[in-house]
């Protein structure tokens, strides 16, 4: 009798909590139901027009990719090999171009030969015996650039300048002491806007047949 009596508390308990679960349900302010999803977006006729065209434009690239893609492997593979070489050779030329140049320096008896020094000594007097030093000048610098590049093509680049020439020091002293020179009339009177004179034009040459001919009597 007493057990019967303290189980009905509990009894009474849970059929209230279950009443008042039920009342809450009911009662409608309190949402239980899930939540329905947002309708799907409807997509526009000429966004999906845009769509078909892109994917009949791009599946021949897809197919391509995916049929060739071993060959496409290599390419890349081969590609990143030429790029590695030609970052290796731009450091490791100018390094080899100095030591050449050092070595080269050991042995300065290098001279244009003889009949072209006096062939190009020839046309520039002609030049200068009409007055017309400047040009006479830049024959002389631009025609013994030309003997260089033919005898020694080590020696230049295709952008060296009778500045840089002048100081190689794969060049005879004679070379650079004279190209310095050389390149100096030449720059006056192109940029500087100086006319050379008689005078300017001996200098000129002398500079020249001390490299060339070592000692040539002026004309």
């Amino acid at each position: 009798m007493t057990a019967t009596a303290a189980a009905n508390p509990a009894t009474s308990d849970a059929a209230a909590a279950e009443a008042a679960w039920r009342a809450m349900r009911d009662a409608g302010d309190v949402q239980f139901a899930p939540v329905p999803p947002d309708p799907a977006p409807v997509t526009p006729d000429w966004l999906a027009a845009i769509g078909r065209w892109l994917e009949w434009l791009l599946s021949p690239v897809g197919k391509l990719l995916g049929s060739g893609w071993s060959w496409i492997e290599q390419a890349l593979l081969l590609g990143a090999i030429i790029g590695v070489a030609w970052i290796a050779w731009s450091l490791l030329w100018p390094l080899w171009l100095a030591r050449r140049n050092r070595v080269d320096a050991a042995s300065p008896d290098w001279a244009p030969a003889r009949e072209d020094a006096l062939a190009l000594l020839e046309d520039a007097d002609a030049l200068a015996l009409q007055g017309r030093y400047d040009e006479a000048a830049h024959l002389l610098l631009q025609r013994s650039i030309g003997q260089i590049a033919r005898a020694r093509p080590d020696w230049l680049t295709p952008s060296s300048t009778a500045r840089e020439i002048g100081v190689n020091q794969a060049l005879p002293a004679e070379a650079r002491s004279a190209f310095g020179q050389i390149a100096g009339l030449v720059e006056r009177a192109r940029y500087a806007l100086r006319a050379l004179d008689a005078t300017d034009w001996t200098k000129a040459r002398e500079a020249y047949a001390r490299f060339a001919l070592q000692r040539i009597e002026a004309a």
